[in-house]
């Protein structure tokens, strides 16, 4: 049938029968919020190209905790801001490294918080790369052992899941042996599996003092054109063990998205980015756009595409609106 007969905005007048038919449902479940840990003590550093995000000391970090949890998020991801730094990251693998310290005192206080934990080398390397510099670029075997050490070193301290974010080869695999031999073959895998190498991660490099000290990285992270490799780069990390795969960034990579879920329907996540974020921020400020709507559209587009997870800074903002608080 057709119009006449065939009269869709039916379907649209009445909110009740709105919400029946909707076809792509936002949760607070679906929802992770980064957070950034530092050196020091009563330190809350605003990040001025992320508003209402900090560098946060450890005992600050907990109360941030606290509330991420009591708005009904469940799951946070972790990036450490060390005192010091080294040529390799092996920092990060210490026993009591910053996100060390800081999965021990949020478990202390918040035993249910789900702790991932990003592991990756350029907050913790004087040059700001991910990996062992060799001959003026990353060495992609050597950094996998500092990437595995590290990872059983999060471990210990009580990560509920381990979040490769280094884009090397072969690492997922790495990280799998080393924690199993450890004794820790419950703990997941979320590989940032499609890791482009994008303009959007801007305010993030200020937010983690990361930035590449030289060069870029664009010979370990994505080219932003490619997609059929994005599906090389998952297959390869499901052969290797990953637990959940990631597309990163996001809202530009929608379509990624939706062909990484359709092939291999394997849980999928989704990171929506500091440069997205900022900018859905900067415009709001602006009175250029209805900040929460658009954000909230932002996020179930996300979702719509295929994201099963979705990583936001945006993560207590959506969870207040869809609980009905604001």
């Amino acid at each position: 049938m057709i119009f006449p007969e065939t009269r869709l905005r039916r379907l649209r007048y009445n909110t009740v029968l709105r919400n029946m038919v909707t076809e792509t449902k936002l949760s607070v479940d679906d929802l992770v919020m980064p957070l950034f840990v530092c050196a020091g003590t009563n330190v809350r550093n605003p990040i001025s190209s992320m508003p209402g995000n900090y560098q946060l000391s450890v005992e600050n970090l907990v109360e941030e905790c606290k509330k991420v949890y009591e708005s009904g998020v469940k799951a946070v991801l972790l990036f450490g801001i060390p005192a010091e730094k080294d040529e390799d990251g092996t920092v990060a693998c210490q026993h009591n490294g910053i996100v060390q310290q800081a999965i021990r005192a949020i478990k202390a206080e918040i035993a249910d918080m789900y702790i991932i934990a990003d592991v990756c080398n350029c907050e913790y390397t004087t040059h700001g790369h991910c990996g062992t510099i060799i001959d003026g670029d990353v060495d992609n075997d050597s950094t996998l052992e500092t990437l595995a050490a590290q990872s059983v070193s999060l471990a210990e301290a009580g990560a509920d899941m381990i979040a490769p974010s280094d884009m090397m080869d072969g690492r997922v695999g790495r990280i799998r042996e080393a924690l199993d031999e450890n004794k820790f073959e419950k703990i997941p895998i979320m590989a940032y599996s499609a890791k482009y190498a994008s303009g959007f991660y801007g305010p993030f490099r200020e937010a983690a003092e990361s930035a590449p000290k030289f060069g870029n990285r664009s010979t370990y992270q994505m080219n932003p054109a490619n997609s059929d490799e994005a599906l090389r780069e998952v297959e390869l990390d499901i052969a290797e063990g990953a637990d959940i795969v990631m597309v990163k960034p996001a809202l530009s990579y929608l379509d990624v998205i939706y062909r990484v879920k359709t092939e291999f329907r394997m849980p999928t996540a989704a990171y929506n980015v500091s440069g997205e974020f900022s900018m859905l921020k900067a415009a709001e400020e602006r009175d250029w756009i209805d900040g929460a709507r658009v954000m909230m559209e932002i996020l179930t587009s996300i979702k719509r595409a295929g994201a099963d997870i979705i990583i936001t800074y945006s993560a207590v903002d959506a969870a207040n609106i869809l609980n009905g608080i604001k």
